[in-house]
């Protein structure tokens, strides 16, 4: 498996394909379906346009898992003002982590969350992430590689308000 940055269209197309795939695995029993559904798989041109944009304007902070050719995974970490509310000036966040849900369990996530760590400036001493409550998969994953719950929050899908649980762990 290789770690490397995201480029270009293909990679762009592969990134929604993971997220869409894990978004609807992780999700399908805490959300409704028409939401879960909303999530695209395979990405409309404007999708991919989108996405190799938003990849560009950040590839430093985004990594893929590629296995031959195969994008089964990525992160992407942040920091400074591209943060959420819950994240200090001196800590990052883990903004997304998706692995294709037929490669859950392969190692794939640990193996990106802890290069993602590496992306992160020296100055930073936490890292800090959301994720939906009840996401039972993404609590068992960060608890083991030493994340604590330590808040909770809201957030909003399709107009509804969800609860969140909210993670740190020192690097």
């Amino acid at each position: 498996m290789e770690l490397r940055h995201p480029d270009g269209r293909d990679d762009a197309r592969a990134l929604v394909r993971v997220h869409g795939l894990a978004w609807r695995a992780a999700y399908r029993d805490l959300l409704p379906a028409a939401v879960v559904d909303r999530i695209p798989v395979e990405a409309p041109e404007q999708s991919v346009t989108e996405w190799t944009e938003r990849v560009e304007r950040n590839r430093e902070r985004f990594l893929v898992a590629d296995v031959d050719g195969d994008v089964r995974g990525y992160a992407r970490v942040t920091w400074g003002s591209e943060t959420k509310p819950f994240v200090d000036a001196d800590e990052a966040g883990l903004k997304e982590i998706y692995v294709h849900p037929d490669h859950w369990g392969e190692g794939i996530g640990t193996a990106l969350l802890e290069a993602g760590f590496g992306l992160v400036p020296d100055r930073i001493e936490t890292v800090k992430l959301e994720m939906l409550s009840g996401n039972t998969v993404g609590e068992a994953f960060y608890e083991s590689r030493g994340f604590e719950r330590v808040d909770t929050g809201e957030y909003e899908i399709a107009g509804e308000s969800y609860p969140t649980a909210i993670y740190a762990r020192s690097v």
